[in-house]
């Protein structure tokens, strides 16, 4: 089948500058053309990136976008002006994905593929306008409530898929060899609870931190998606000589690198309305680091508590409280390397090539309705 894939109008692909929708989606476009099939990747132009060009099997082509920017009204309006020039160079196809806001609603049904809209974020009352959608994919069961409570009651365009790990489960160095090192990747940004961490380690005594150190890696500067300067320099302020704050990594072998490199992977997320997911999380996980993540439900699907991760309370009043003494309890926990086991085996239920075979099914699905 000819399937095209229509990315958001402020990244780029590859992810050069990061984005867990653009990597899963190239890694399933390319997974999609090694299954015989012809796939378009449409994105953002930017910087030396040719217009057109092919990689892995996949044309892609690339028109000029927008950078991204806090007024969610402006937005809005640049991804418009996006959507509308990716209009003039889509192909006819069998299926578009798109998680382009504006897609669903100004393209023809059916003049460019069934549309397939992948529900990356969690609905702000824009369900109910997307009536040309054939599909409203979404990449946990939390989000397909969320989308399910927008509609009428039973809808059945609705379809949780999760994302796949962008990289096959690596040979694992032993847990039990690595540095003690907590480790945080993601967007340095309020809503990541990465203020509640800081204030957590801090709160921590001496003794009970011992050598362990904690480890913050990822962009904050505002138009890649941070919290700005002034909040970079809050943490600094905070952190001690125990913490380090650095740079983001976008190759995914340094990524994998520094997830062996940690024994704790912290993701303290406060996003209720905008982590679907937790693609790092599961990225960590399949490297061998014992995940402690927030009590947002977009977890549930891949961390059990106690059993191959810990779950936190932490958007609570004492939130703060409980995130230190659950890094405490996994500071000494006995049963760490059992864990580090358990959240490997999970993890590799999202390999590439288990979801690839998801997709491909429910688009066939849609196509012989």
């Amino acid at each position: 089948m000819k399937i095209t894939i229509l990315q958001g109008a402020f990244l780029p692909v590859p992810p050069l500058r990061g984005g867990a929708i653009e990597k899963a989606w190239q890694g399933l476009g390319e997974a999609f053309v090694q299954a015989g099939h012809e796939v378009t990747h449409i994105s953002r132009l930017w910087g030396e990136l040719p217009a057109r060009e092919t990689i892995r099997g996949v044309q892609h082509m690339r028109v000029r976008g927008a950078r991204a920017t806090q007024n969610s009204i402006l937005l809005k309006l640049r991804e418009f002006f996006y959507v509308w020039r990716a209009r003039k160079v889509l192909p006819k196809a069998d299926i578009l994905v798109t998680h382009a806001f504006w897609a669903p609603i100004l393209f023809p049904r059916d003049q460019f593929g069934k549309i397939y809209v992948h529900v990356g974020r969690y609905p702000k009352g824009q369900m109910g306008i997307y009536k040309k959608a054939d599909r409203l994919q979404v990449p946990t069961q939390a989000v397909a409530r969320a989308v399910a409570a927008e509609l009428k009651k039973g809808d059945d365009r609705v379809r949780a898929i999760p994302y796949p790990l962008p990289f096959s489960v690596p040979s694992n160095v032993p847990i039990m060899s690595r540095p003690k090192r907590i480790l945080f990747t993601g967007r340095i940004h309020p809503e990541k609870g990465v203020l509640e961490l800081l204030q957590a380690w801090k709160d921590l005594s001496e003794s009970k931190r011992g050598d362990w150190t904690l480890r913050l890696v990822g962009p904050w500067r505002e138009e890649d998606g941070g919290g700005g300067k002034a909040f970079l320099n809050k943490l600094k302020n905070m952190g001690g000589s125990s913490v380090e704050i650095c740079d983001p990594i976008f190759e995914e072998s340094d990524l994998i690198k520094e997830y062996q490199s940690a024994r704790i992977f912290v993701y303290p997320s406060l996003a209720k309305k905008g982590e679907t997911f937790g693609l790092a999380v599961l990225e960590a996980m399949s490297c061998g680091c014992v995940p402690l993540v927030s009590s947002l439900p977009c977890f549930e699907d891949f961390i059990q508590d106690g059993v191959n991760g810990s779950r936190a309370e932490i958007d609570s009043l004492d939130g703060v409280e409980k995130l230190s003494q659950a890094l405490c309890a996994l500071l000494t926990c006995t049963s760490l390397k059992d864990k580090s086991q358990q959240a490997i085996q999970r993890a590799k239920k999202y390999e590439m090539g288990m979801v690839t075979v998801k997709f491909l099914e429910d688009f066939n699905k849609i196509l012989s309705s």
